[in-house]
């Protein structure tokens, strides 16, 4: 049993919470960087050459040389990825388990688009670079290197904790499902895969951390339109790609009513401290008065804001036409939508049809795979164990609740009555957050406190104390 002292001592050994943005690397650091770096270079993307059960062959060798059984880790093959779980007994198995959650593929990435391949994980600048190194194969590291270390250093949970990854969070996120199923008497989950610290951007010191409570609910939907056609010398009244533009246009202007839950009203409360003044000031109008149209049209305005403060639909994909000297048989576009929790896909895809108002343009449910779920409950252990946790990690970093906006495993689980929290080891800055898109990368200078935050919450959530109530 790893006593508090014992933590204390294995804390420090680590090296203490980090003030210098570049500080020399530990061997516990350089432990989690170069798992990270060996499971950037397997191509976890969905496709031909998925490599994501290699990345959780990786995670198995890890653990196991780290000390854990091999019988306590299954790997498990579904299409062409797989997910992982590893199960740590806990002193008492009356207690529901802790379940430590996050996933191994990444989005593709094309090679001749990067400065560096994606593929090959490069330290540099205080970096590192490569796909999946933020999103989310570094705070994976991590959480294998914490727990290695509370095993080898004689910790014993009260209740069960679950390393659970899933394969396919990136895209069909049917794993993220089966997970859930299994893991369904989860007292509740640690997902590492949202929330985390921010830092400033011109000192790089940390500014607050925000963990999630919440996400928003996926909807594509696919609007087409059909036409006979015809040459393209003699054009009609009626073209199908005009009408389809024409119903974009009406849905690209359409504001949906700005919405405001327990969640966001924190959240924009507590982030105003740390904004410019006429963000600030549209923040806290926002958080007293959500119908303020120009409290609203401040943080529409705002890609990191805008997708806070109501439902949002986006045009992301468009195709028509069949040849260049016709006129088009056919128009589509897929309309991505974040969805407010509270309303479901139907309310949605009804006010879109009212918006666009033409029964020519179908609309189609595309994402029949997701779930809506709602807020995990606020006052709980939780909140405490990851204030403590940030603590121990950057002492005085202001902590609170946040939503979501995009998709994640946690739905499932939400979905099942099972609390999910979003709580992501990561500090960096804003502006370094390359997720999803070219040159991802994420600072080094977060391994240290990561562990530092890891270790305390890990400890504290999987005590006898620690369900939700």
């Amino acid at each position: 049993m790893l006593k508090r002292a014992a933590l204390s001592l294995l804390l420090f050994s680590i090296g203490p919470a980090l003030a210098d943005p570049l500080p020399p690397l530990t061997r516990e650091g350089l432990q989690a960087l170069t798992l990270a770096e060996a499971s950037i270079a397997f191509q976890s993307s969905a496709g031909e050459h998925n490599q994501t059960a290699s990345v959780a062959e990786l995670y198995k060798k890890t653990l196991v040389a780290g000390g854990f059984p091999e019988k306590s880790i299954s790997i498990t093959r579904v299409d062409n990825t797989a997910y992982f779980i590893m199960r740590w007994p806990g002193r008492n198995p009356s207690l529901k388990p802790l379940v430590i959650l996050g996933h191994m593929d990444v989005v593709a990435a094309n090679p001749s688009d990067w400065t560096r391949d994606p593929l090959v994980p490069v330290v540099e600048d205080g970096y590192l670079f490569g796909r999946g190194a933020g999103d989310m194969k570094l705070s994976n590291a991590m959480a294998i290197t914490a727990l290695i270390h509370l095993y080898k250093h004689g910790f014993t949970p009260e209740r069960e904790i679950v390393l659970a990854f899933s394969g396919d969070e990136e895209t069909a996120m049917k794993t993220g499902e089966i997970l859930a199923k299994t893991l369904s008497n989860a007292s509740q989950v640690l997902n590492l895969d949202v929330g985390g610290g921010t830092l400033d951007e011109e000192t790089g010191k940390p500014l607050f951390y925000a963990w999630s409570g919440a996400e928003k609910t996926y909807l594509d939907v696919r609007l087409s339109v059909s036409d006979p056609g015809g040459h393209a010398s003699e054009p009609r009244t009626r073209n199908a790609i005009d009408v389809l533009a024409q119903a974009l246009l009406k849905i690209e202007a359409h504001p949906f009513r700005p919405e405001l839950n327990a969640l966001t009203r924190s959240y924009f409360m507590n982030v105003a401290r740390f904004t410019p003044p006429h963000l600030a000031e549209a923040l806290r109008t926002f958080a007293a008065t959500p119908d303020n149209a120009k409290a609203v049209s401040v943080l529409r305005a705002n890609p990191l804001l805008a997708g806070s403060i109501g439902t949002t639909c986006v045009v992301t994909t468009i195709k028509g036409g069949h040849a260049l000297n016709a006129l088009p048989q056919q128009a589509e576009a897929n309309v991505n939508c974040r969805i407010f929790p509270g309303h479901s896909r139907l309310d949605i895809i009804h006010e879109l049809k009212s918006v666009v108002d033409d029964p020519s343009v179908r609309f189609e449910d595309r994402s029949a795979g997701y779930v809506e779920t709602e807020a995990s409950p606020l006052n709980t252990p939780f909140a405490h164990a990851v204030t403590q946790a940030v603590q121990t990690a950057y002492p005085g970093v202001p902590v609170f609740p946040s939503m979501t906006s995009s998709a994640t495993d946690s739905m499932w689980f939400r979905a099942a009555g099972i609390p999910s929290y979003g709580a992501s080891p990561i500090f960096m800055k804003t502006s370094d957050d390359f997720s999803h898109g070219l040159n991802e990368r994420v600072p080094l200078s977060t391994i240290t406190p990561g562990l530092h935050f890891l270790l305390s919450l890990i400890r504290d959530l999987s005590g006898k104390e620690s369900a939700p109530h």
